[in-house]
């Protein structure tokens, strides 16, 4: 019976995560270049009461095992990074990634930080920035005077200056990509930072070598499904009531069982 109870138990604590998981794609649902994840379990230790290949007699053995769980435990959340639904702007600064790969941002204390999210602007000083003030990596300049900002499916920026009659170039978007982009770690803000799971960035230009285009005036949005994740919510929420039906069970039979001698 105490088996059962703490069996139970360790299904409902799962799926409480599993609800914190969905909520959090759920509330995520309008930010830019957001990413939904989905949490993963395994079972626990088993009991073998009895293992298989047991000896019961001369030639005879156990086909199978007898033996009894002890329940299940989260074992990770992992990202999903499909492309999410592209959504027109027209400001020119906004940048979306119709593919693989990162933008990189160059963090306060000098650290590179890797985002989806392609909503730029422009700081004092004419450098491209984030919404937090993130420095684009590599630094990209806008003169003041440039009337007009173009910015290629191959990264290349280009801006038209009064009295030129040809566009010049003034810098190159460069995008970043990881072996294992599910390694990365979430920083908030819509930032991410490798670890020695993700392995380290791979540059390049866009629209080469595997890297996505870009595409200029559009923004990423989330790719959380909102249908998906509420059927996802009401699995969670059948799964946690029969767990707590499991713990009422065990403990009413062990109410039983505590009475017989009455």
């Amino acid at each position: 019976m105490i088996r059962a109870l703490r069996t139970g138990a360790s299904g409902m604590i799962a799926q409480q995560l599993n609800v914190d998981t969905i909520a959090n794609n759920l509330s995520n649902v309008n930010t830019t270049g957001y990413k939904k994840s989905k949490i993963e379990f395994q079972d626990v230790l088993y009991q073998n009461v009895r293992r298989a290949g047991t000896n019961v007699a001369t030639e005879n053995v156990v086909p199978v095992n007898l033996e009894v769980g002890y329940g299940t435990k989260p074992i990770s959340t992992s990202r999903i990074y499909s492309v999410g639904e592209l959504q027109a702007t027209n400001q020119p600064l906004d940048l979306a990634i119709t593919g693989n790969g990162f933008f990189q941002v160059m963090k306060p204390d000098g650290s590179t930080a890797y985002t989806r999210d392609g909503s730029f602007k422009l700081s004092a000083d004419g450098r491209l920035v984030t919404n937090d003030g993130f420095f684009l990596v590599p630094d990209t300049t806008i003169p003041q005077d440039a009337e007009e900002i173009a910015v290629g499916i191959n990264g290349a920026v280009q801006v038209t200056i009064p009295g030129q009659t040809e566009p010049q170039e003034v810098g190159r978007i460069e995008l970043a990509k990881f072996v294992n982009p599910g390694g990365l770690n979430a920083l908030g803000h819509n930032l991410f930072e490798p670890t020695p799971a993700s392995g380290d960035a791979i540059l390049g230009n866009p629209a080469e070598n595997g890297f996505g285009e870009l595409a200029q005036g559009y923004l990423e949005m989330s790719n959380v499904e909102v249908v998906e994740e509420m059927v996802n919510m009401i699995i969670a929420q059948r799964a946690y009531e029969i767990n707590s039906k499991a713990i009422q069970t065990a403990d009413d039979m062990a109410s039983l069982a505590n009475n017989l001698k009455r």
